[in-house]
C-alpha cells in the first residue's frame, strides 16, 4: 500500500492478497499466481509519450518502454484501479482486487489498467 492512511501497513497488504487469491482461485478454479502474471502482462503499456519542451512550445515524442517500467507501470495501474473501485463503497478491496485482476486477465476494457493502457498507447502511436 503506498500513500495516505494506508502506508506501511505490510500486515494488512498481505492479508487482503490473501483474500483475493483465495477469491479468485473460487471463481475460477486456476492458480491465483497465474492470473496475477497473466494480468500485469496485459495491463503492461509496450509504447510511451514524452512531452519535450518548455515553456510555450510543447512537443509529444512517442518512446519505447523498458521491461522493468513497464511491470512497475502495470502494477502501479493495478493497483490504482483497485484503490478508485474500492473508494466509498460496500465492496472489500479485496474483492475489488480480484475484478481488477480478473478483467485484467481477461483483457477487458471493464478494467482501469487495461483502459489506461490503451489511452497512453492511443496517445503514444498519434505522435510517432
Amino acid at each position: 500500500m503506498l500513500g495516505g492512511r494506508n502506508s506501511g501497513k505490510k500486515l494488512q497488504t498481505i492479508r487482503i492478497l490473501e483474500k483475493a487469491f483465495h477469491l479468485l482461485y473460487l471463481s475460477t478454479g486456476l492458480n491465483p499466481l497465474q492470473i496475477l502474471i497473466g494480468a500485469i502482462i496485459n495491463a503492461t503499456p509496450i509504447e510511451d509519450y514524452l512531452v519535450l519542451g518548455s515553456k510555450g512550445r510543447k512537443t509529444i515524442e512517442s518512446v519505447d518502454v523498458s521491461p522493468y517500467r513497464r511491470i512497475s507501470q502495470a502494477m502501479y495501474l493495478i493497483s490504482t484501479g483497485v484503490r478508485k473501485a474500492a473508494f466509498k463503497t460496500c465492496k472489500g478491496i479485496s474483492e475489488c482486487l480480484c475484478d481488477e485482476l480478473l478483467n485484467a486477465y481477461k483483457n477487458s476494457q471493464n478494467s482501469y489498467a487495461i483502459r489506461k493502457k490503451t489511452e497512453i498507447e492511443k496517445i503514444a502511436i498519434s505522435n510517432r
